[in-house]
């Protein structure tokens, strides 16, 4: 678990978020804009794609498609940081635009899963109370993000993620959780590995998701399963665009070369 939870921040942020393009805009009079928006996020100008969500935020504090997507911007530029003041920033911010677009829909899957990836990200800047109250709050959230959208990839991970936390919590975690009365039933290994090949099988180009898969089973010392999973994530031979795409490529290839010495 350490490995998994430490080499490389919680974001695991994902490469995509998997929220619906341009087919999804509405008819609010921003269309425009919210346009612009996503194409320089597809073109990796996050900083300007945020800058133009939160002007549409700043005219229409209940635009749902821009409070959704600057939610996740916010998670996702905040695990950048490596001081947790410039983080805790973002994501309080993250968490404010979730909160107001659930708030507007609690049964879309786009606010749930914003929701649930604010809370998880505000779960590791936070004291050891705190930070065990949101990350059991995170598993509802994300249960609700999958009943509406059984094929969100960047939402089986986190919650491959969640149950490889929760089935490998210390022994004060899982007093702590009791006492709380929020422990959500027995997580274990396996949940986590089925949720993490979930996210391969809806989106089988994000290297993040084969990464986490090979530290989960090297965790459980199934090396082969590890081998195996890494030797497909080196065969995606994909076109790297972001420094996170080329980071989780260099630590597939070290990892794998590791395993063969």
């Amino acid at each position: 678990m350490r490995i998994l939870f430490k080499v490389i921040p919680i974001l695991f942020i994902m490469l995509g978020f998997l929220i619906s393009p341009l087919e999804v805009l509405g008819d609010s009079g921003h269309d425009v804009l919210l346009k612009k928006a996503y194409e320089l996020k597809e073109q990796y100008k996050e900083t300007e794609a945020l800058a133009v969500y939160e002007e549409i935020i700043a005219a229409d504090a209940s635009n749902f498609e821009a409070l959704c997507h600057a939610s996740l911007l916010h998670s996702r530029m905040g695990d950048r940081f490596t001081d947790d003041s410039r983080k805790l920033e973002h994501f309080n911010t993250a968490k404010t635009y979730a909160t107001r677009a659930y708030e507007l829909n609690s049964l879309d899957a786009r606010a749930n899963y914003a929701m649930a990836l604010s809370l998880s990200c505000l779960a590791m800047v936070s004291g050891p109370k705190q930070r065990l109250a949101l990350i059991a709050q995170v598993k509802d959230y994300l249960d609700a993000t999958l009943l509406t959208d059984g094929v969100h990839a960047d939402a089986w991970h986190l919650l491959g993620r969640w149950y490889f936390k929760m089935a490998n919590l210390n022994f004060a975690e899982v007093t702590a959780y009791k006492m709380m009365g929020s422990l959500n039933g027995r997580a274990n290994n396996q949940d986590a590995v089925h949720a993490m090949k979930m996210a391969i099988q809806h989106n089988p180009s994000n290297l993040r998701y084969y990464y986490d898969l090979a530290c989960i089973y090297q965790e459980m010392k199934e090396k082969e399963a590890s081998v195996a999973t890494l030797q497909q994530a080196v065969a995606l031979n994909l076109d790297l665009q972001t420094k996170e795409e080329m980071e989780l490529s260099r630590r597939c290839k070290i990892m794998l070369q590791d395993f063969l010495k």
